[in-house]
């Protein structure tokens, strides 16, 4: 324990024994620092609320929110101080609040049935009873994982849950638990394996069955998942919780229209409800209807102003254009102090878009700026960590190891990667290839991904020094297993071309394992303007994986490992990759598409060349954008912004960012 945790411990023992004035006299050191950690303004506020200084508890506790929006026990601290103050209203949402980011603490539960019952809600007050009773009922080491989960403190979570599940194996909410941290870490067939073999021990335990559906959806295994949504639903018809997940899994799987018409069975019991509203317009988007779909995020708006999600939803179509009052209404929400932190990134997000259409970049830059700072804050990304990351692709992947292994992995060319960095063009690539009646356009697969994952694990289990030192470790049978297994996971997504494709752009991190498991394969490797691409990547909000896009610096040199290790590619393996510029694309459409599909072995087809009137989901935030003919609309869009972009100039280097 350092010296700091000690002293805080000490304050904490203070509070605990009724001193507050003493552990506030303490506490006031700490706030003086530039670097106030939540927990210092959380004991801060319980003091002054035992103190009964119950406005001055509720500004620290606004201060304590804005720092960290999803810290749960703020929220149990706010419900407790309106409590003591008697608006049971406002207590009664903090309490919801806090129960909802973390489902670890008892008495947001037991307050919020309390007070549902005397506001007469018994119903409401039963469901929350049953929720209570389960918690009560688990042991306190498993309690203990799911507040260090809430908390983003993975490792000690994992640590602390396996520690339980040695002595009790069998102990059903232990595995659901070891499967959220595995799925968390992106280890997504470990997750599934827990799940399927908890559901053998409880079929009806519900919130397996949910849990199980999205390790199938994040697996990308969509018709499995939907299968399991759809005996979920069955099992109880009128539970519109498994409607929307069923309406959600139909989606996933391509079925748009039953998806809409799901929705629109819940919109019919539940008239304007916000989170069925937004979830068909992202169907209705997919499918390619956005006027429809903008309609449905504006009555969310309607219902539920504050409702984050929906303003980025339509700032996401690229296409819609922020009218004068919802404008003002974003400026007001962004400094709404109760807002979620996954609305107030949203709306920092919108409110970008919303000033880069009317030119006023300043601002725009403020808001861009603002939620990728906040993000940064919660992700654990490492710019160095990933270089080291990179860089040890190059020191395994040698022309004498490749050359020793040249015969290895499955024999088919049926996959085609398109890689690169996110918002470099390969949505367009893929619209294009998808346009050829040889060629099935899938999604950005998670199964290369998913494998490097499993085999870094290695190293935790202590087996081996873990991906992709390993690789050196493994056989002919194991790449020819890893491939079989790729093509036969992936078939779910094709339609019956002879040809598919797979547009994770981070693949380029795994090209010599792709190799090694799928020698035949083509890979392309979609490449933009440096500028334009790390810039349009910072402005973009992921909904998850590309954590390197919340700092400037961090994508400059992201993108310079990512141009070094295609560099690698190209010296221990010519020929294998095709570097296809964005920009060449635009000005050359005919003369590129022929090349790529000479690359591709596949012969030339005019629609192709009409790539924007291929009828197909497309589910990227580019989803617009290739439903039009070719223009250079995206070509230098960073030069308005370039007063605000020294950091991502110095991270790039002098050599890449005179390409721009």
């Amino acid at each position: 324990m350092t010296t700091a945790d000690q002293k805080l411990h000490q304050i904490q023992k203070k509070i605990e024994l009724g001193q507050y004035e003493h552990a506030l006299a303490e506490l006031d050191r700490y706030t003086d620092s530039e670097s106030v950690s939540p927990d210092i303004y959380y004991m801060q506020a319980v003091c002054l609320r035992y103190s009964r200084q119950f406005e001055n508890a509720l500004r620290v506790l606004k201060r304590l929110k804005e720092l960290a929006p999803d810290f749960g026990r703020a929220h149990q601290e706010e419900g407790h101080t309106y409590r003591a103050l008697g608006q049971q209203t406002l207590a009664l949402k903090a309490y919801e609040k806090a129960c909802a980011l973390n489902p670890a603490l008892k008495a947001s539960f037991k307050a919020r049935s309390d007070l549902l019952k005397q506001m007469g809600q018994l119903a409401l007050a039963s469901s929350v009873e049953a929720q209570l009773e389960h918690l009560s009922k688990l042991p306190n080491p498993l309690i203990a994982v799911m507040d260090l989960i809430s908390q983003g403190k993975l490792l000690r979570a994992e640590e602390i849950c396996k520690e339980f599940m040695r002595s009790s194996p069998r102990y059903v909410e232990g595995m659901r638990l070891l499967a959220d941290i595995a799925m968390r870490f992106g280890v997504l067939d470990d997750a599934e394996f827990l799940l399927e073999s908890a559901i053998e021990l409880e079929p009806d335990n519900t919130l397996l069955r949910i849990d199980y559906i999205g390790v199938l959806r994040k697996r990308q295994q969509f018709e499995k998942a939907l299968s399991q949504a759809k005996s979920l639903l069955e099992s109880q018809s009128d539970n519109l919780q498994f409607r929307s997940i069923f309406a959600i899994e139909c989606m996933q799987s391509g079925d748009f229209e039953r998806a809409v018409s799901e929705f629109d069975a819940i919109l019919h019991l539940l008239p304007e409800d916000p989170t069925t509203l937004i979830s068909k317009g992202h169907a209705l988007k997919t499918r390619g209807d956005s006027s429809t779909a903008i309609a449905c995020y504006q009555t969310a708006l309607k219902v539920d102003p504050e409702r984050g999600e929906a303003f980025y939803s339509l700032a996401n179509l690229k296409t819609y254009r922020f009218t004068e009052s919802e404008l003002s209404d974003l400026a007001v929400l962004a400094k709404n102090p109760n807002l979620s932190f996954k609305d107030r990134v949203y709306v920092h997000f919108a409110l970008g878009k919303a000033y880069e259409d009317k030119h006023e970049y300043a601002v725009a830059f403020e808001h861009y700026e603002a939620g990728n700072s906040m993000k940064k804050a919660q992700s654990r990304y490492n710019a160095e960590q990933m270089t080291d990351e990179l860089a040890a692709q190059t020191k395994i992947f040698t022309k004498d190891f490749l050359e020793s292994s040249r015969n290895f992995g499955h024999q088919v060319d049926d996959p085609i990667f398109i890689l690169g960095l996110p918002r470099a063009g390969s949505t367009l690539l893929e619209q294009i290839l998808s346009s050829h009646s040889d060629v099935d356009g899938t999604l950005e697969l998670p199964n290369v991904l998913s494998l490097s994952h499993k085999l870094r694990r290695q190293k935790i289990q202590g087996v081996c020094p873990g991906y992709p030192f390993i690789l050196e470790r493994l056989t002919r049978n194991d790449f020819a297993e890893f491939g079989r297994n790729y093509i036969n996971d992936t078939r779910c997504h094709r339609k019956g071309a002879r040809r598919f494709i797979d547009k994770m752009p981070n693949n380029f991190r795994h090209v010599g394992l792709i190799k090694l498991m799928l020698p035949n394969a083509k890979i392309i490797d979609a490449r933009r303007n440096p500028m334009d691409c790390c810039w349009s990547g910072y402005k973009q909000l992921f909904a998850e994986g590309q954590e390197f896009t919340y700092d400037l610096s961090d994508i400059g040199h992201y993108y310079q490992d990512y141009v070094n290790l295609m560099s690698h590619w190209d010296d221990v393996l010519p020929g294998f990759v095709l570097k296809v510029n964005n920009e060449d694309v635009i000005d050359d459409l005919e003369g590129q598409i022929k090349r790529i599909l000479d690359f591709c072995e596949l012969p030339f087809e005019d629609a192709c060349l009409n790539y924007h009137l291929t009828d197909r989901s497309v589910r990227t935030p580019s989803s617009e954008q290739v439903r039009q003919p070719i223009n250079r609309s995206g070509v230098g869009q960073w030069k308005p912004f370039a007063d605000y972009l020294d950091p991502l100039k110095t991270a790039l280097g002098d050599e890449i960012a005179q390409l721009s």
